[in-house]
């Protein structure tokens, strides 16, 4: 005999009979939830399988995580330090210092270092969505480096010169731990040829603001893309080489991560 509300008759069984419905109704939708809910966690247990959170995390990914968060918190005191430098001389012009495509991408390095770092103390593996921001800041840094140091150190500053090794950090240092990173770090997903365009959307961006804002102030951050330096002709030559040279960076990244089809470890 079972109770719900009143007694109702069963079988020999222990199943309601035939006229039973509510219970009959509540006996199918508990059935049809005991398996979806099974189903549901077969699929999760696969997709751990899969993407390796089932397994422990490494000490080498625990090291990297820990190294990640540092390498973000230096780089954010980095700038904070430069800031102060141009505060306490009257020097700092939010405008200015701001507009430069260093500062900017240093700024998304800061965050995607530090959220790197608590995945890798986390999970065994990077994401796909993770590892394709990370290869757009890889070429964004050998970017940074190599208009740093082939056209921009020669060229004299005209305006606050301040502490000199926050330049130093953020134009050499950085771009070579980031660069590294890509190459050594473990967890690292094989990415897909698709996620090739996904590193020049931001300096698209940066580009076109920079340009549009130039024509009403006369004001660039970098000589080389300034038209009054050497006219437009040259402007668009660099413009379609560095484009260029971040897609080749970038196809770099994806070939590297592709070794083997599997992720590194």
């Amino acid at each position: 005999m079972w109770r719900l509300g009143k007694q109702r008759r069963v079988d020999d069984r222990g199943v309601p009979r035939r006229g039973d419905y509510r219970v009959r109704l509540r006996l199918r939708t508990t059935a049809v939830n005991t398996f979806q809910q099974a189903r549901t966690r077969a699929e999760y247990v696969e997709n751990a399988k899969n993407t390796g959170d089932t397994e422990p995390v490494t000490r080498r990914r625990r090291l990297l995580g820990a190294i990640r968060i540092a390498v973000g918190m230096f780089v954010l005191v980095t700038v904070v330090i430069q800031i102060t430098d141009r505060l306490l001389n009257n020097a700092f012009d939010p405008r200015e210092y701001f507009s430069y495509f260093t500062i900017q991408s240093c700024l998304i390095n800061i965050v995607v270092l530090l959220v790197g770092g608590v995945m890798a103390l986390r999970h065994r593996r990077d994401t796909v969505l993770y590892t394709s921001i990370r290869m757009s800041i890889v070429a964004y840094a050998v970017v940074t480096a190599g208009v740093y140091n082939l056209l921009l150190r020669s060229v004299p500053y005209e305006g606050f010169q301040g502490l000199q090794w926050p330049n130093e950090v953020l134009h050499v240092w950085v771009p070579i731990f980031i660069a590294l990173d890509w190459l050594f770090a473990p967890g690292r997903p094989p990415l897909p040829w698709r996620t090739l365009l996904i590193p020049i959307g931001y300096p698209v961006l940066w580009l076109g603001f920079t340009l549009v804002r130039g024509v009403f102030t006369d004001t660039y951050p970098y000589p080389f893309i300034d038209p009054a330096t050497a006219g437009w002709g040259s402007v668009v030559t660099y413009i379609v080489a560095l484009t260029m040279f971040i897609l080749a960076i970038a196809a770099l990244c994806i070939a590297y991560s592709r070794r083997g089809g599997r992720a590194s470890r």
